[in-house]
């Protein structure tokens, strides 16, 4: 692996080295890292690291990554020396796809990877691609950033919602061109957090990962809330995420 020619700007920050373990987490479609600014830094002893694909926010100059798979390319280029220590992968709707192929790229090169995959509101890579984005025009997409954007505390503009309607037509046509022919066994637990109010993505349609984990790696948790619960932060999703990693096993 060579070494990284930009270590810095995938994460909005770099990681500290006091944390025990290390939650990365990937952006919805059209959006970068800030759209978890209501989470905090940490969880205990566990750092929340904000991934920044290319091509959005303080990386708007850069071209857009293309494929899911060439962002996991990039991902672990630049945050390989961070893998230093128990670190889990959170993505929610489609950030949650680039989150599982970064996760198998490391499986496939033999690089440490993460103790869990975290996987909220998509369905299987086998299944998709799924959901009613992929077939939005960009009129409608636009329609759905402003909302977005409120239910992240934000007022909406007009050059604001061009600037993030070509980076969401980009992420989309990612997701649209990602397609597994079958499950592929990870070596992690894989965990899938479905959502009980969730119109876009039903709890009951995420089944399909449980043929990406081996017996007694795979587990399914409904928790209280929309689509878009997920950007609060709410207790119940802390509290997940913390005690998955809070029970892996010290780095051998």
């Amino acid at each position: 692996m060579p070494p990284a020619r930009h270590p810095n700007k995938m994460l909005l920050r770099p990681p500290k080295q006091d944390s025990a373990a290390r939650l990365f987490c990937f952006p919805y479609s059209g959006l970068g890292a800030s759209m978890y600014n209501k989470w905090p830094d940490r969880i205990g002893d566990i750092e929340i690291c904000r991934i920044q694909p290319p091509g959005r926010e303080n990386r708007l100059r850069e071209p857009h990554y293309g494929t899911y798979d060439a962002l996991a390319e990039q991902v672990v280029e630049a945050l390989l020396p961070h893998f230093d220590r128990p670190f889990a992968f959170f993505g929610h709707c489609g950030g949650a796809l680039p989150g599982f192929a970064t996760a198998l790229l490391l499986a496939r090169s033999g690089l440490p990877t993460p103790r869990t995959l975290f996987i909220s509101s998509q369905v299987a890579p086998h299944v998709g691609p799924f959901g009613r984005f992929l077939r939005m025009s960009n009129a409608e997409l636009a329609v759905e950033l402003a909302e977005l954007t409120k239910a992240m505390g934000g007022a909406p503009t007009p050059d604001m919602i061009q600037m993030s309607l070509r980076v969401l037509r980009a992420d989309v046509t990612a997701n649209q061109e990602y397609h597994l022919a079958r499950p592929v066994t990870l070596p992690c637990d894989v965990r899938v957090l479905g959502w009980r109010d969730d119109q876009e993505i039903r709890p009951d349609q995420m089944g399909e990962w449980s043929a990406y984990a081996d017996a007694g790696k795979y587990t399914e948790t409904v928790l209280e809330g929309g689509h878009h619960a997920f950007l609060d932060a709410p207790d119940e999703l802390l509290a997940e995420l913390a005690g998955a990693l809070r029970a892996t096993e010290p780095l051998r």
